[in-house]
């Protein structure tokens, strides 16, 4: 696995050398013209670039102190299903400005009785001429509040096989008939919501794909989904690493506890673990392979190495760890004491640790299926 960088003087590096001496403080807008948000998207909402390409560019924005536009939903769900499966409309009206971040997108597919057995979703969707008609409820809907479009499956034929008769829309979250109600989780922070729809009218032309073959576009939002929830960030990609946390304790004199040591030197472990499987995935897409199973492994093994960064975070605090805005080493970084909150829910997002697990059996191991599987 040979994922050494090109030098200083690679061609790619001065290309975006250059361009950063032309845009010293780039706005969402010239990033996703210039190609450089999404890279590995083909031409012109990327560069078509290979992962070692990717890298590159990676390296130099972070050099340069330039960060890519916040829309994680669209830039790393949203907008990958419509490059697959979008029209021509589609993509030259929704793809550039979701990747300037102009316009937010939150994920409408999770619901209170379709959770981690989303096909069980019950959302209608019915056609009427040149519109659908939608009625239901989705849940835990992140950022829906903010955002301006939502990736919704319902179902259009009621009587076909669970698996079958789901159709892939693109919802304005302005459409009336939308009401977003928000759930406060235990952080006291409001990222959550529920989603009603009470007979909202959608254009048949924001349909993705073909009516009732919308599970296997929500199965590509999902394997992006579960790569874009695994990055080093203990929390879905976010705030502090593992590394973070070792070397916040060697700056202030280690510990003396041999039990504590021991869990830092598991929690490390874990992080090298994780960043080799990382690097795997991107050695397997420099030789033309394409992902596999390998990102429910790695998403199942980062949820519960986010808990267990976080858990140990709030134990380096020590009795101050009992109030809530503690942080280890009274660290400024107020994401220790939001993230041990928080952590719960890395398990259950973006698929539950169980369903990961089910995959990694079924598809890496060679298991059978569970049985209540065949009668589906």
């Amino acid at each position: 696995m040979d994922l050494t960088l090109p030098g200083e003087d690679d061609d790619r590096r001065r290309a975006i050398r250059a361009w950063l001496e032309t845009h010293p403080a780039p706005t969402g807008r010239q990033l996703a013209e210039a190609g450089y948000v999404a890279p590995h998207w083909p031409v012109p909402w990327g560069l078509g670039a290979d992962p070692i390409h990717q890298l590159v560019i990676d390296d130099e924005l972070r050099r340069a102190g330039v960060r890519r536009p916040d829309n994680i939903i669209g830039i790393g769900w949203a907008g990958p299903t419509i490059i697959h499966a979008g029209t021509d409309e589609q993509k030259a009206r929704y793809l550039l400005p979701l990747l300037a971040g102009e316009e937010v997108w939150c994920q409408l597919f999770s619901e209170p009785g379709a959770g981690s057995d989303l096909a069980g979703l019950s959302t209608r969707a019915v056609r009427d001429g040149d519109t659908y008609v939608v009625s239901g409820q989705k849940v835990w809907t992140s950022g829906a509040h903010v955002s301006q479009f939502g990736i919704l499956i319902a179902r259009t034929d009621p009587d076909a096989p669970k698996h079958q008769g789901i159709t892939y829309l693109i919802c304005p979250m302005g459409t009336p008939g939308v009401t977003i109600r928000p759930i406060v989780d235990m952080t006291g922070m409001h990222s959550f919501n529920e989603v009603f729809f009470d007979d909202v009218r959608i254009p048949v032309e924001n349909r993705v794909g073909e009516e009732n073959r919308g599970w296997a576009l929500a199965k590509v939002t999902l394997g992006n989904e579960r790569v874009s929830l695994s990055n080093e960030g203990a929390l879905w990609g976010r705030g502090p690493s593992a590394g973070d946390l070792v070397s916040l304790l060697r700056q202030n004199g280690g510990s003396s506890d041999p039990l504590l040591r021991q869990r830092v030197a598991r929690m490390y472990t874990e992080s090298e673990v994780l960043r080799l499987i990382r690097l795997r995935t991107v050695a397997a897409a420099v030789a033309g392979k394409p992902p596999g199973p390998e990102a429910s492994v790695r998403k199942a093994l980062a949820d519960e190495h986010g808990k267990h960064i976080m858990g140990l975070a709030k134990d380096l605090c020590g009795a101050a760890g009992m109030l809530a805005d503690a942080t280890p080493f009274d660290d400024p970084n107020p994401t220790w004491a939001f993230g041990y909150l928080f952590s719960p829910a890395l398990t259950i997002g973006g698929g539950t640790a169980e369903v990961q697990r089910n995959i990694i059996a079924e598809r890496v191991l060679g298991l059978p299926h569970e049985p209540e599987a065949h009668t589906r």
